[in-house]
């Protein structure tokens, strides 16, 4: 079953208009730069995010989300403890995120 894997970033107010930017771009590459090794592809099967414009009013200082897509937990596993493209990006925002917020979860498991 799929794993469903969102991201919510809160930027430090320091942070300028063209470091989020280039966050969120390296963010959204890592669809392509993550490759599982024992089969040389990429494994992020869906991904997308962006800057929020929600009008509700509810997203408690968080200004941007991401979804990505795992075919099982082997994957995600891979790409949360393992994978050198997205540990790299992690890394790279020290000093840009102030606070980060993850859920996952399988559709329709509850």
């Amino acid at each position: 079953m799929p794993i469903i894997h969102i991201v919510l970033f809160e930027f430090k107010p320091t942070v300028s208009h063209a470091q989020v930017e280039d966050a969120c771009k390296r963010m959204l590459a890592l669809s392509e730069k993550c490759i599982h090794p024992t089969t040389n592809q990429r494994y992020v099967t869906g991904h997308g995010g962006g800057r929020d414009n929600s009008p509700e009013g509810l997203q408690g200082g968080f200004s941007h989300g991401f979804v990505s897509e795992f075919q099982n937990e082997e994957d995600r596993k891979y790409y949360l403890e393992k994978d050198p493209a997205h540990l790299a990006f992690v890394k790279s925002l020290d000093g840009l995120v102030q606070n980060v917020r993850v859920v996952d979860f399988e559709p329709g498991k509850f």
